[in-house]
């Protein structure tokens, strides 16, 4: 994890509740009562993101989301790596 501000992480963890509670709510048996299941989990992370400065800026909360899982290649714009020829295997 990078040097995430502590305000961005909880942001980010709230959303990833969130989301993890959409996708539980949403696979149920009953699809309709997941308006009721997440009026919480929103209220938290709309929080969470006030308090973090991230309300309206949707790339820098997922930059903060990418950064909860260590393994998880960067997939922030940047510049392209340089392709190795000797990464591409010949044909015979």
């Amino acid at each position: 994890m990078t040097n995430t501000p502590t305000a961005e992480l909880a942001a980010a963890q709230a959303c990833l509740r969130l989301l993890h509670t959409a996708r539980a709510a949403l696979s149920g048996p009953s699809p309709a009562a997941a308006a009721t299941l997440l009026a919480g989990p929103i209220a938290e992370a709309d929080e969470a993101l006030r308090r973090a400065g991230l309300t309206g800026n949707e790339a820098e909360l997922l930059n903060r989301i990418y950064d909860l899982e260590p393994d998880r290649p960067d997939l922030r714009p940047g510049p392209a790596p340089a392709s190795s020829p000797s990464s591409i295997p010949s044909v015979p």
